[in-house]
């Protein structure tokens, strides 16, 4: 849900506080578990260190993340993969396929260069 117009956009004053006076690239990572604050426009340029529960992931601020949240760009939830048996089978087969191009594409000899 969207946060009322008449409030503005919520940031972090800290994270402002932070940042004020310094130059983009210049400071290190700004850690920060603020996921819910607003990326401001003054904020492109620097690199937060965004925490997602168990660690801090660094997010470079660039200008198309202007007006999301910083949570948005640090995943709390970490993705394994589908599948069981029947997707272990497949990517076996395919592991397989690349070898068996790699090891031919090794053992065809070079052409000879033509001559005039």
């Amino acid at each position: 849900m969207s946060r009322s117009l008449y409030k503005g956009p919520y940031v972090d004053e800290r994270l402002l506080k932070k940042i004020a006076g310094k130059k983009p690239g210049e400071s290190g990572v700004i850690k920060t578990w603020s996921r819910d604050a607003m990326i401001a426009p003054e904020m492109v340029g620097f690199t937060f260190g965004v925490h997602n529960g168990k660690t801090h992931l660094e997010v470079m601020i660039m200008e198309e993340m202007v007006g999301h949240r910083l949570g948005e760009f640090s995943p709390t939830k970490k993705f394994h993969r589908h599948g069981g048996k029947m997707q272990k089978e497949l990517e076996q087969k395919k592991q397989e396929a690349e070898i068996a191009a790699a090891k031919a594409s090794k053992a065809a000899p070079a052409a000879p260069a033509k001559k005039k």
